[in-house]
């Protein structure tokens, strides 16, 4: 498996999960008979609240997701695990990570072997209209249709972020694990300097997309913010490379809200050190105390 997101996989996807949900469980019901995967835009007919699809998108996707990150670390002798748990940094039973890049390949995991954890938000993309014949047509792209799929949603950013943030400040041991939210959308602009400055305060590494082409007739579709917090990928090799770059070097989260004479203490010592890792040892060290 080496191809990024794009109409094939949503049309397997509705391939897969039709053998055993129903079209209403897939799709809306419109006035004029026709099953579609989003109402149109400047659809005015009666409308239904469809809840059944998220669960099934969800498990396809992060089933999607893991054998794709597979690929990408398998020459390393690494893992990724789907629904990891690990306790001591908040991956309870209730809340599992999505995907985790591990040394090891069981559901229980330790911090020590967890190399990077992978939080997914993706959707449909496309709209989608099941014919008469039960074959799949593709409609539109997201702009021709009332729905926001993947990150284009402020609840699934807003989720991504928090539970990022809960990561984060669960325990020292998840410092030192990149965490990253995979989407198969661009993000509002609203959000470009937030994702942006996520990545710099280093609580989450990456919002990153692995659709290279969400909207029909080369539309808009952004590549990379300012400080590359949000980020497209239009490859396998170029998702792949950003994979092992992000895995490459040891790194450390780090926050504290001191005085600045404490902050000037801290920095004195460590500077005493001979080399920059022993410097960067005894900072961190001492801004836990």
């Amino acid at each position: 498996m080496e191809k990024l997101w794009g109409k094939e996989v949503e049309r397997q996807f509705f391939n897969e999960t039709t053998r055993f949900a129903t079209p209403e469980q897939l799709l809306y019901f419109t006035d004029s008979g026709t099953h579609l995967a989003y109402w149109p835009k400047g659809y005015n007919g009666t409308k239904s609240t469809l809840q059944s699809r998220n669960s099934l998108i969800g498990n396809f996707t992060e089933k999607w997701t893991t054998d794709l990150i597979h690929e990408a670390v398998k020459d390393k002798g690494l893992f990724a695990v789907q629904g990891a748990i690990c306790n001591d940094i908040a991956l309870s039973n209730m809340s599992p990570a999505d995907v985790v890049i591990s040394r090891s390949k069981n559901i229980n995991q330790t911090p020590e072997d967890i190399l990077a954890i992978i939080e997914v938000k993706m959707s449909i993309v496309w709209n989608w209209e099941l014919q008469k014949n039960k074959k799949l047509s593709c409609i539109g792209d997201y702009k021709t249709h009332q729905g926001n799929p993947g990150l284009l949603r402020s609840d699934s950013m807003l989720k991504a972020i928090g539970k990022s943030i809960n990561i984060r400040v669960s325990s020292f041991q998840a410092s030192q694990i990149p965490i990253i939210i995979m989407s198969n959308t661009p993000i509002t602009n609203s959000y470009y300097s937030k994702v942006d400055h996520l990545k710099i305060a280093g609580i989450i590494q990456g919002f990153w997309s692995v659709n290279p082409k969400p909207l029909d007739n080369d539309g808009e579709n952004i590549k990379k913010t300012e400080k590359q917090g949000f980020y497209r990928f239009d490859s396998f090799d170029e998702l792949r490379k950003s994979i092992e770059n992000l895995l490459s070097e040891e790194r450390n989260f780090f926050s504290s809200m001191k005085s600045k004479k404490e902050l000037g203490r801290i920095i004195e010592i460590a500077n005493r050190e001979q080399t920059y890792g022993r410097k960067a040892e005894i900072f961190l060290k001492l801004l836990k105390e």
